[in-house]
């Protein structure tokens, strides 16, 4: 490479990680971007309900352990499965697709705190637990004290990774109804001492990754990225787009 360049983390790595969401496209259109896309990825998730709707869901799977990118399915089907009182059969479900990982959410179905930490606790025995904080209601607004809180205990129950909501269009959660981002709501999260590197911030816009990168620096997790859009995050990450031409450096002071 004849530029200098900020230093994303290489694959197979622990941040800096980049999560894509399938929304249902066709599997060789999805193939293709597997092809294409898999060295800046790291996961894949079929989001909301579109892993029971994939008839040929395998082959999408087939191509993402090809290319050695991990995946989980949608948060909305673990609530799903809770409220009908289905878990067993989801988590079934979801090992016989092969995923290790598992998301819990409560962002549309409401789930007591003591109850989903005993969901971390139980479902980490088997896989690598995602669990998310924040509501998909964009008029559902929590304080920075009870992110805080919710993000630390579901860590200290055993989550692998705890998700800033953001939703697939970047519109609830730690943004707004507009999609400008809640910065003093996540300088307050950084600022409490919360190890980031532990957090998957949803962050389908471009102009929220920009964002993101430039304040927590290059290695900063995003998920809920188009696939179309994860090779022009990775030109965000490395500042070779006007948004983020100056990263370098930046973001260091907020690592725990």
């Amino acid at each position: 490479m004849f530029l200098d360049l900020p230093d994303h983390e290489a694959k197979p790595r622990t941040r800096g990680l980049t999560c894509c969401i399938d929304a249902g496209v066709p599997v060789g259109m999805f193939c293709d971007y597997m092809a294409s896309i898999a060295p800046h990825i790291d996961f894949v998730k079929f989001g909301w309900g579109t892993g029971i709707l994939t008839p040929r869901i395998a082959e999408k799977i087939a191509s993402l352990q090809e290319h050695d990118i991990s995946y989980w399915f949608g948060g909305t089907l673990f609530e799903l499965s809770y409220r009908q009182n289905r878990l067993d059969e989801f988590v079934a479900w979801v090992k016989d697709h092969g995923a290790t990982y598992i998301e819990i959410s409560d962002g549309t179905i409401p789930l007591a705190a003591p109850t989903k930490l005993e969901l971390i606790e139980r479902l980490a025995q088997d896989f690598r637990v995602l669990s998310e904080v924040g509501s998909k209601d964009a008029q559902k607004i929590m304080s920075p004290a009870r992110w805080i809180e919710g993000i630390r205990s579901e860590l200290n129950a055993g989550a692998w990774r705890v998700v800033a909501e953001g939703r697939e269009s970047g519109t609830a959660g730690i943004f707004r109804d507009t999609g400008e981002i809640r910065a003093g709501l996540v300088m307050e999260i950084v600022e409490a001492g919360i190890d980031i590197d532990k957090i998957m911030f949803e962050a389908p816009q471009k102009s929220q990754q920009a964002w993101l990168i430039k304040m927590l620096g290059v290695n900063v997790n995003l998920s809920n990225i188009a696939l179309a859009d994860a090779t022009n995050v990775e030109t965000l990450r490395l500042g070779l787009r006007f948004d983020t031409i100056d990263v370098e450096g930046n973001g260091d002071d907020y690592r725990a």
